[in-house]
């Protein structure tokens, strides 16, 4: 079951740099919700602390409080890996694991989970690879490595990847950046058709693409250089992009700065 998620004043540092600041909203369940703003904002800094990937830089924590239904992310005792599991990431580079093949990509995390027996593998490899459009032209070759697959096929592969251990949300971090127009409307695509199973949440710089594909949209900025990135507003997409209600993201978005 897709999860909603409650953000409630986040402050995120990097030791005593403090780089996003105050962060309240909430994010839907089975919705696609896009952060926008300029370079250095904290977009893809606050989607990290979603599934505390963060942490995986030296210094990195929070203040503020983070929950997945009624779960607190950050409470005592939660481990960060089964966190992971519940909120899968899809990075800006597709990264397939470069020595594994296509079916090992896939299978990886489900063989870090325990999960065994060749036929059970098979199924929800298969049943993966189709969630992310990728099973007619891979079926024949599972057995070649990823890598060698083309940019847009990698990065649906790593989407396969993280659907393979059925998490709740899925984060995408400009998963198109790295893309041609052919691949990225693929990308796009698929994004509609997993949020009926999905929470998403992505960090884009394509005004455009953010149009396309959320439901709502959430603007960051920084209030002075050095400072740290604040939400400005967040509001279905429509509104954002027709009817802004702070003056900033109307001049972001029509173009004036950033």
């Amino acid at each position: 079951m897709a999860k909603r998620i409650d953000v409630s004043d986040l402050n995120v540092y990097y030791g005593a740099f403090k780089a996003v600041e105050g962060v309240t909203m909430t994010v839907e369940p089975r919705s696609v919700t896009a952060f926008i703003g300029p370079s250095g904002c904290g977009k893809s800094t606050f989607l990290r602390t979603l599934n505390r990937m963060h942490e995986v830089i030296p210094g990195g924590r929070v203040e503020g409080k983070v929950m997945l239904d009624d779960q607190d992310l950050y409470a005592s005792g939660v481990d960060p890996v089964a966190v992971r599991r519940t909120v899968g990431m899809v990075f800006q580079r597709p990264n397939p694991f470069p020595t594994m093949s296509i079916y090992d990509n896939v299978a990886a995390g489900l063989k870090l989970n325990g999960l065994k027996g060749k036929k059970k593998l098979d199924d929800v490899v298969e049943k993966s690879l189709k969630g992310a459009n990728l099973w007619n032209e891979v079926k024949d070759r599972l057995n070649k490595p990823g890598a060698g697959l083309s940019g847009g096929q990698q990065q649906r592969l790593c989407i396969a990847r993280a659907i393979a251990v059925e998490p709740q949300v899925l984060l995408m971090d400009e998963p198109c950046s790295a893309l041609d127009p052919i691949s990225t409307l693929a990308i796009e695509d698929l994004i509609g058709e997993l949020k009926s199973k999905y929470t998403i949440v992505i960090v884009t710089h394509n005004m455009q693409q953010a149009a396309r594909v959320s439901d709502r949209t959430a603007f960051f900025n920084l209030a002075a250089t050095g400072k740290p990135g604040q939400l400005v507003e967040v509001d279905d997409t429509q509104r954002i992009f027709n009817n802004p209600s702070v003056k900033a993201t109307e001049d972001y978005i029509s173009g004036r700065f950033g």
